[in-house]
């Protein structure tokens, strides 16, 4: 008996090699439910037992939003497209929701005073500008391809009145009140605008859970509000099959959202942040990140990431390596990491090339340091720059700069170019054009 069964798939291997390919696939599949939480990624379920046996089978097709409120991706979406890129891996098809509707209100949550109203223009400039870097975390090709869909399509055309007849009579205003999102705006004050962000959010579910299948909608933790709703008003017009996951945000010991630099978001865009910058972010997060790092922003094996961190002292340092160069490779590409490495070993070990350090150039040495300081954007204004300098913050070539009032010379510029430091970790080259 045993010996037939064995025959029958060798047979079926040679008539079908791709489909016992697949199963085989399948079997040794471990659940992507069980990685991502393992990856420390699960905070929130709506339903926890069923989500998992819901990704245990076949492709299910799942969604992430985001608002076009800027012309770039940040480090909390990157968290947001990682887990996408999990799921479709083990199977499951993204639908990458860009907000051209939603952002015409702006999404009350963590925020205590109402959102810039955007421009249609200005939206959908940043809706292009986010596609792009969207390809580089899921695959927009094969069975299970991701697709890119724009909610302005279809909420800019509602008709009030039938929206709120079909759609606001299924929600109770006393539950949305209660939600977090709304509930630390009443005392500020919460605009009727913004009370209708949740019934858009959820609607969007309904709208993909008709048109596309859509079973699933994930998110941030601080968006478990917003997608509650969406589950339960697909649950209310009597469907069953609606579910809500949300992730961890990433965050310091503190409590404080990671991505947060002295020039502000720490931006996918290498024009907003340079891949230099952004490797050194990663290079100099605090020991207890590392781990959290490593598991939810890398494909690393999980075992490798346990060797990694579990170094202590210096030797964590190497761990921090890692995690900057896999980070940088992911979002910029491997060549540009190997770069932002480079730059990193010569200002800090003494070896590798000054050449892809962030710079700026000069038409003659004959500037103020006070100037300097804030042309190279380590200080966004001259009264700042004088604070750093008589706070003994600023070095130039390693020389501690205490006079506000120095000025560069042509003695400073070695080999045409000059380094401006704030710190221990903040470096700028100054170069002569």
């Amino acid at each position: 008996m045993v010996l037939s069964l064995i025959n029958t798939k060798l047979l079926l291997r040679r008539i079908f090699p791709s489909i016992i390919l697949f199963i085989e696939r399948v079997e040794s599949m471990e659940n992507v439910f069980d990685i991502l939480e393992k990856r420390g990624f699960i905070e929130q379920l709506t339903h926890p037992k069923e989500i998992k046996e819901l990704l245990s089978k076949g492709s299910v097709p799942f969604y992430i939003g985001i608002d076009p409120t800027a012309d770039s991706l940040h480090v909390g979406h990157f968290v947001s497209l990682m887990v996408a890129s999990h799921l479709q891996k083990h199977g499951h098809k993204p639908i990458i929701l860009v907000g051209g509707g939603t952002a015409t209100i702006g999404d009350p949550s963590g925020k205590t005073d109402m959102r810039k109203m955007l421009s249609r223009d200005f939206i959908n400039h940043n809706v292009e500008c986010i596609k792009t870097q969207v390809e580089k975390f899921v695959s927009f090709e094969g069975e299970n391809a991701a697709i890119i869909v724009n909610n302005a399509d279809w909420l800019l055309d509602l008709k009030y009145i039938d929206f709120m007849r079909e759609i606001g009579s299924l929600f109770s205003v006393n539950r949305m009140l209660s939600a977090e999102c709304y509930k630390q705006r009443m005392e500020t004050g919460l605009t009727f605008f913004e009370l209708g962000y949740m019934l858009m959010q959820s609607y969007d579910f309904l709208y993909l859970y008709n048109k596309y299948g859509c079973k699933l909608e994930i998110g941030g933790n601080d968006q478990w509000s917003n997608i509650i709703g969406g589950v339960e008003l697909i649950r209310k017009i009597g469907k069953e099959d609606s579910f809500g996951l949300t992730f961890k945000l990433l965050t310091t010991k503190e409590g404080k959202k990671m991505g947060k630099t002295e020039k502000g978001a720490l931006w996918l865009d290498p024009n907003k942040t340079s891949p230099y910058e952004f490797y050194q972010y990663w290079r100099n997060i605090e020991d207890s990140s590392v781990e959290t790092v490593l598991k939810m922003l890398t494909f690393l094996p999980l075992d490798k990431i346990t060797e990694l961190s579990s170094l202590k002292d210096e030797k964590i340092n190497e761990a921090k390596k890692v995690a900057a160069f896999e980070i940088t490779k992911l979002v910029h590409g491997e060549d540009e990491a190997k770069k932002a490495e480079e730059a990193s070993n010569a200002l800090f070990l003494g070896t590798g090339s000054l050449e892809n350090m962030p710079s700026i150039q000069l038409e003659n040495t004959n500037i103020s340091i006070v100037d300097a300081i804030v042309l190279s954007g380590i200080a966004p204004s001259k009264g700042q720059a004088r604070t750093l300098i008589t706070q003994g913050g600023i070095s130039l070539n390693d020389n501690k700069i205490t006079d506000s009032s120095f000025v560069l010379s042509d003695s400073d510029f070695k080999d045409g170019y000059a380094i401006l430091k704030k710190g221990k970790k903040v470096f700028h080259k100054l170069i002569i054009k």
